[in-house]
């Protein structure tokens, strides 16, 4: 029989009766605990992370079955964690690449602008899921320059 599980348990509660009642919008977060571990969590909740204002700029790439390597160039503007500006351009490399990059670029703006950086991942703009993989590692390098 594993011991240590009722300890955990143990520990977990009583880590959650002393927060309860203290008003502070962090408790919650500073008083998670991996289960698997017992240790405290160090991960930010979404929406926790502070980003410095200002603009950036990061290239991601992908690999498209037609082998020919396509870059996603993201410029955006950050207002208190907000986008409000965004600039997408591509490398077009191949022609169908091209198409689906026009696609991509065309209707990303409605998915990103006004949001939170730190909520974002772009799944599929139309029928374009590639180019959206290189705009994700754009976006995950200026998360990271952006950070504070």
């Amino acid at each position: 029989m594993n011991s240590k599980k009722p300890l955990l348990a143990a520990a977990a509660g009583l880590a959650l009766l002393g927060t309860a009642g203290c008003g502070s919008a962090g408790t919650a977060q500073d008083s998670a605990v991996d289960e698997a571990s017992g240790t405290p969590s160090a991960a930010p909740a979404a929406g926790s992370r502070e980003f410095q204002d200002g603009e950036y700029t990061a290239t991601g790439t992908y690999i498209p079955p037609s082998t020919s390597r396509e870059e996603v160039k993201v410029t955006l503007s950050l207002q208190d964690g907000i986008v409000t500006e965004l600039e997408v351009s591509t490398s077009g490399n191949h022609p169908t690449s091209k198409a689906y990059q026009r696609e991509f670029t065309g209707g990303v703006q409605d998915e990103v602008v006004g949001k939170p950086i730190d909520e974002l991942n772009v799944d599929k703009i139309g029928t374009s899921s590639l180019t959206s993989s290189g705009f994700n590692k754009a976006l995950d390098a200026i998360m990271n320059e952006a950070a504070r």
